[in-house]
């Protein structure tokens, strides 16, 4: 409870006093001066509420944001591991396919050949 839902709880409880007596003492004064302090405390107390709906909010509001930047920070992270992993990798393959081709220089080249052979075949127009 925050000080406007307080003050305008007691405010609220003020003007039903006031307009209990100004009942039982025929004052009507008094009884139109409790109503409006029954309707200020009233809505003094809403406003409170209200206020402290909002700071409920903003407060999960800035826990969601958090959250979400640590999980796209972990992401990001991830995302790193990942291609760092993929370079590693490429790297192995590379090496292994040089060493393929240097220890297998024939079979490479002729490999090629036939490659660049049949891309030629394929490439050439119809007849």
């Amino acid at each position: 409870m925050n000080r406007d839902q307080f003050r305008g709880a007691s405010r609220h409880l003020k003007g039903r006093a006031q307009t209990a007596i100004g009942g039982i003492t025929g004052d009507p004064a008094r009884q139109v001066r409790g109503a409006v302090n029954q309707v200020t405390g009233g809505a003094q107390y809403a406003y409170g509420t209200a206020r402290d709906r909002a700071e409920d909010l903003a407060r999960d509001g800035r826990h969601l944001a958090h959250a979400a930047r640590e999980r796209a920070d972990d992401v990001i992270e991830d995302g790193r591991h990942l291609a760092e992993e993929a370079r590693r990798r490429g790297q192995v393959y590379g090496r292994r396919a040089l060493r393929y081709a240097d220890t297998n220089r024939t079979s490479t080249l002729l490999g090629l050949v036939a490659a660049a052979f049949a891309l030629g075949w394929f490439a050439r127009p119809s007849r």
